[in-house]
């Protein structure tokens, strides 16, 4: 295997690599840029989507997996969410993944690509940068709480979603599925923080602080960050993994895929951390 480093928008670059590839999975996205405008999510998760799609198709691709995201519903009203309900995004990033969806499926249904869309939950495991931050944080006594922490968090450890993108590469389908994907259960994010600190061995008692207070920081370091050009420590967004809940369904990504998620929190939280602790200090 080679890795080659590129810009999803290169597109002679995309283009070359593409020739005699039997599947293509998509996961390259705009994501975390919270500096960056709604333009910038649209060239990445947008524009240079659909011409990646329709170049695998020139090429003769036999499969195309597409990574979406269970951030296409925004913020959920009822609970599990499934395929079925409404998509309410409200920030930049879930707006341009929902907008991806749909030009991949209109280029797809155009030229007759076979296409499979994943929708994952949210994905831990070693070597994620975001998983490390938050164990680190826990390990070190920085993490606090913001409000009540009884929002849902639906957690898949990476080796099942690598399970479910192996499964929609190979699978017959018909038409253009859109599939959640999550791990075994939804969990609040007390006892998110609760499995973290056992594992680290640190105390789950953290402080905790009105979301109200928390939100105007959030401002304040955004601010500070456009002035100086760089990536904030916390956002509005990154706020949302705190307050907000999130929880699905995955009866369909059982039916078309025969997909089904085996690692339960505990055993990928203590699989994590002890990666971590073999490669990097926490």
């Amino acid at each position: 295997m080679t890795a080659i480093r590129a810009d999803l928008r290169a597109s002679d670059e995309m283009r070359s690599m593409l020739e005699g590839v039997d599947v293509v999975f998509h996961l390259a996205a705009a994501h975390l840029d919270v500096l960056k405008d709604a333009s910038y999510y649209d060239e990445v998760n947008v524009t240079a989507t659909r011409e990646l799609a329709a170049m695998a198709a020139a090429a003769g691709v036999r499969r195309f997996v597409h990574c979406s995201s269970v951030a296409v519903y925004g913020p959920l009203e009822t609970l599990p969410a499934n395929e079925d309900t409404r998509c309410a995004p409200d920030i930049v990033y879930e707006k341009s993944k929902l907008d991806g969806e749909s030009a991949i499926r209109e280029l797809a249904s155009r030229v007759g690509l076979s296409t499979v869309i994943l929708r994952p939950a949210w994905v831990y495991g070693p070597r994620c940068p975001r998983t490390r931050k938050l164990i680190r944080t826990i390990a070190r006594k920085r993490f606090f709480f913001v409000g009540e922490a009884a929002n849902l968090r639906h957690p898949i450890y990476i080796t099942d979603v690598t399970d479910a993108f192996e499964k929609a590469a190979n699978c017959n389908v018909s038409g253009l599925p859109t599939l959640n994907i999550a791990g075994p259960q939804a969990v609040s994010l007390r006892e998110l923080v609760a499995v973290i600190a056992n594992e680290v061995g640190v105390s789950n008692r953290m402080p905790t602080f009105p979301k109200p207070v928390v939100t105007a920081g959030c401002i304040a370091l955004e601010t500070i960050a456009g002035l100086v050009k760089r990536e904030p420590p916390f956002s509005r967004r990154s706020l949302k993994f705190f307050t907000e809940s999130s929880a699905f369904e995955i009866l369909r990504a059982r039916e078309v895929l025969g997909f089904e998620p085996v690692t339960e929190l505990r055993g990928g939280i203590r699989a994590t951390v002890d990666y971590y602790r073999s490669h990097a200090p926490l």
